[in-house]
């Protein structure tokens, strides 16, 4: 403190003054602040002042009532959770006692036991009083409480039977409204203490390509839909409240999720309170956490651990109570033991070497992250609110309202991943130009048809990837020179301006490689004969002229009728485009092209058809 009394106090008016005069003219808000696609504008900093109006900052403390500041007051525990995929009980079981020794504190099984026998097979040996134990096992959740209850093993874990999830993300339900709910009341009936039988799987919209806010307040009214329903059967609120997990999908905003995750703690509590429990700590969301599938991607997939890597970080600073960090390879092929530990050995590292779990909240009094996750808060209510006033979530989702939402923000985000706005580093920028990914592929298990005699349908709310769209374009490729036929090869004529032409040069090598297209650098040639020859020499299927805007119109009219090649232009010379295609240029190549559109028409054009 004695060295800040040093420095004198800066108004925020000077400061305002300082960067006024930095912009010379130019508009703040198009310059500095950011415009986010959930709504919420940005500041380009932020000050104590900021804050005012917040007093529910300085009035709760970690681990008390609404739990924004965290889920416990002394430290931030989080469970490091291995998903484990085994063909067979016993094989499970050996891969879990595995992970379990390499440092998981929890796991969870995607394989449903038979009978009694299995599942004392799958839980055989394992540490079952202090490591919790999972269960995805959707609509066989009541089978899966019938074997804990024939068996009485402690059963400290969770479920993820979620029918309102299931119908929003096949489009279909074999159950009836009444039924599905009856149901869910009758496993949290059944479920032994300490289990929750009942997952709201809020992640389902961001990997639909939902928005933050789209995720938080969707999910509340998913959680809302249960209470509601369940309470309604004769369950008490604090029974429901207690069956519930809120699983949620943290994307690659690292501090909207930190925020998000913040805010959805506060937001519970507030929906909860609602129903009246009689403890306080009813009111405290459990929160799992998966890094998210929507931004990996096939190609340069050890990118896919960096990723990984500040998504987890998110989830562990916003206070997640369990996380599964999927693992670099899990969107193209079966992960094998390398890459679930990495998985596992990415959260060992932030508990172990980065010291995350012995900070509580630390987010705590970043003026940023508290404004963020207020403005979040607010307009993730909104959207909760919005869905209520519309009958709930099942209501909204059965007038497709959810859908629709949803559909613009994915719609949005599709464009931005099309005209590379959204960076997928070695997908849509940067390519590796060698990589072949063909043959590493797993193709995907057919999704079942919607079942005849369904007695709920919707507009499926289906995830996808942002980076599948290139990732075909480029298969494409593979499959072409595979079946015998040539790579496209684009000849790249440097001459003229050595930093345009370089710059342009890296430019379209950077782009075509997105479609997986073979790119040739002339280097520095003397004349348009010898890059002619060169272009002849490299067998290429087409010539892309890389110079300044002012030498563009001499250089067309000599390569154009010299050469019976395509010719394209890396960048759009506006004063002169009219004139370039007179000489014969076919194409322009430039930051406002789009990708997808421009590579699709030059693998249709040469022939690249797989």
């Amino acid at each position: 403190m004695k060295l800040f009394a040093e420095f004198p106090p800066v108004a925020t008016t000077e400061w305002e003054e300082a960067i006024r005069r930095d912009l010379k003219g130019a508009d703040y808000d198009q310059k500095l602040i950011w415009k986010t696609e959930e709504g919420i504008d940005v500041r380009p900093y932020y000050r104590q002042e900021h804050l005012a109006g917040l007093e529910y900052l300085r009035e709760t403390p970690p681990g008390a009532y609404p739990y924004l500041r965290g889920a416990r007051a002394d430290r931030n525990l989080w469970a490091i959770r291995q998903d484990i995929l085994a063909a067979t009980p016993a094989d499970a079981n050996r891969r879990a006692q595995d992970s379990v020794r390499a440092g998981a504190t929890e796991v969870a099984f995607a394989a449903v036991p038979a009978d009694a026998r299995e599942l004392r097979t799958l839980l055989a040996d394992l540490p079952l009083e202090t490591a919790a134990i999972h269960f995805r096992c959707g609509a066989h959740t009541p089978h899966l409480l019938a074997l804990l209850a024939e068996c009485q093993l402690p059963a400290r874990g969770s479920a993820d039977f979620d029918p309102l999830g299931e119908l929003a993300r096949t489009g279909f339900s074999t159950l009836g409204r009444e039924a599905l709910f009856d149901q869910a009341a009758a496993c949290v009936r059944q479920a032994p203490a300490g289990f929750r039988p009942l997952a709201v799987r809020a992640g389902l919209v961001a990997e639909a390509g939902g928005t933050v806010v789209q995720e938080l307040g969707v999910g509340l009214a998913h959680a809302a839909d249960y209470l509601a329903e369940i309470t309604a059967r004769g369950v008490t609120a604090d029974a429901a409240a207690a069956a519930l997990t809120l699983h949620f999908a943290v994307g690659a905003n690292y501090f909207f999720e930190i925020a998000k995750l913040r805010a959805a703690r506060m937001l519970y509590a507030q929906m909860v309170s609602a129903f009246g429990p009689v403890a306080e700590e009813s009111c405290r969301a459990v929160v799992a956490c998966s890094t998210m599938r929507w931004d990996k991607t096939i190609y340069d997939p050890y990118v896919n651990v960096l990723r990984a890597t500040t998504q987890a970080m998110s989830a562990v600073i916003g206070g997640c109570d369990s996380l599964a960090v999927t693992p670099f390879n899990a969107v193209y092929q079966t992960p094998d033991e390398f890459s679930e530990r990495l998985a596992r050995n990415t959260q060992i590292i932030l508990r172990d070497e980065a010291y995350l779990d012995r900070h509580v909240d630390p987010a705590a009094g970043s003026y940023f992250l508290e404004v963020l996750t207020d403005a979040i808060a607010r307009e993730a209510w909104g959207v909760f609110q919005q869905v209520e006033a519309a009958g709930g979530f099942l209501a909204a989702l059965e007038a497709g309202w959810i859908q629709q939402q949803v559909g613009r923000a994915a719609e949005a985000k599709r464009a931005a991943v099309a005209a590379r706005r959204r960076v997928l580093v070695g997908t849509n920028q940067y390519p590796n130009p060698g990589e072949r990914m063909l043959g590493q592929i797993q193709e995907p298990a057919e999704t079942p048809p919607p079942a005849a005699e369904a007695a709920l349908r919707v507009e499926p709310l289906s995830p996808w990837r942002g980076a599948t769209p290139f990732e075909q374009l480029r298969l494409r490729t593979e499959r072409h020179a595979a079946a015998g036929g040539k790579t496209p090869c684009f000849f790249l004529l440097e001459i003229g301006d050595v930093k345009m032409r370089k710059a342009r040069s890296g430019f379209v090598a950077n782009f075509l490689g997105c479609a997986g297209f073979q790119t040739v650098e002339s280097g520095p040639v003397e004349t348009v004969e010898a890059a002619l020859a060169a272009a002849q020499a490299a067998e290429a299927d087409a010539i892309v002229l890389c110079s300044s805007d002012p030498e563009y119109p001499a250089l067309a009219a000599q390569v154009c009728p010299a050469t019976t090649l395509p010719v394209l232009v890396a960048g759009f010379p506006k004063d002169s485009v009219d004139g370039l295609r007179a000489s014969g240029v076919v194409d322009f190549i430039h930051l406002r092209s789009h990708a997808l559109e421009f590579l699709a028409g030059w693998q249709e054009r040469l022939g690249v058809r797989a």
